[in-house]
């Protein structure tokens, strides 16, 4: 795959030849979300999404600002897929609630305790069994895995037109800000749960893969999962 060095003048290629050589990135990136989520998401919808991320992409990019093309564009692809997901969100409501309760509840522990709360902690907190604990985990993680994505991504106040090349400060300190605070979450997590992040997000492996490395089941390792980024939702609340 062809990249783009950071130095690189923006006059040396044309929009066309940015998006022309990054098409095979588009294809990557809508293949890994595709893997984590239900198969009623088209692969093709996804890409077509992501082209429209790529061009726009294509259209803002400043090299000047230190950032290289791949990574610039792999947050704008990644994110016109996320935001046409979630137009077409099929959570049921009683999911998103029962979502809500768990990282209250996550939050009040860990605000009382100093420390992460442990699965029976919060499943007291909320007067459940641990295995109605681990069913809404399951239900949240499994069926809308791409909402971890959006917990890991960088934020943004809004998203700039095409043809706009005003600076938007306030939106560089906020994503400035959430880096900082999103890694010191990260690094406060249990061990098992920082490290199933890392292998879903930085190595991409998919949660079977995962569950051969730690010698778990897929479904236990989905749970991980879904704790992990309802600690990090939970401690979102907190930085503001």
């Amino acid at each position: 795959m062809n990249t783009y060095s950071s130095v690189a003048s923006r006059s040396e290629y044309s929009d066309s030849d940015l998006v022309m050589r990054h098409v095979d990135l588009v294809k990557r990136i809508a293949h890994h979300l595709a893997a984590r989520l239900p198969a009623t998401v088209d692969v093709n919808d996804l890409m077509q999404s992501g082209m429209v991320g790529l061009l726009e992409a294509a259209g803002n990019f400043d090299a000047s600002r230190g950032a290289s093309f791949e990574t610039y564009a792999g947050i704008r692809i990644r994110g016109a897929m996320l935001d046409d997901i979630r137009k077409h969100d099929w959570t049921p409501r009683s999911v998103h609630h029962k979502y809500r309760q768990v990282t209250d509840a996550m939050n009040a522990v860990e605000g009382a305790t100093g420390r992460a709360a442990s699965a029976e902690e919060v499943a007291n907190h909320m007067g459940i069994s641990i295995d109605e604990y681990h069913k809404i985990l399951a239900d949240s993680a499994c069926s809308r895995l791409f909402s971890f994505e959006e917990t890991l991504e960088e934020p943004t106040l809004q998203r700039k037109p095409p043809s706009s090349d005003a600076p938007m400060p306030d939106q560089e300190v906020y994503q400035s800000q959430f880096r900082a605070q999103l890694a010191e979450s990260i690094d406060q997590l249990p061990d098992r749960e920082r490290l199933v992040l890392s292998l879903y997000y930085e190595q991409e492996l998919n949660l079977k893969e995962i569950g051969a490395v730690l010698d778990v089941s897929e479904s236990r390792v989905c749970q991980i999962h879904g704790q992990a980024v309802m600690r990090l939702r939970a401690a979102s609340k907190r930085w503001s």
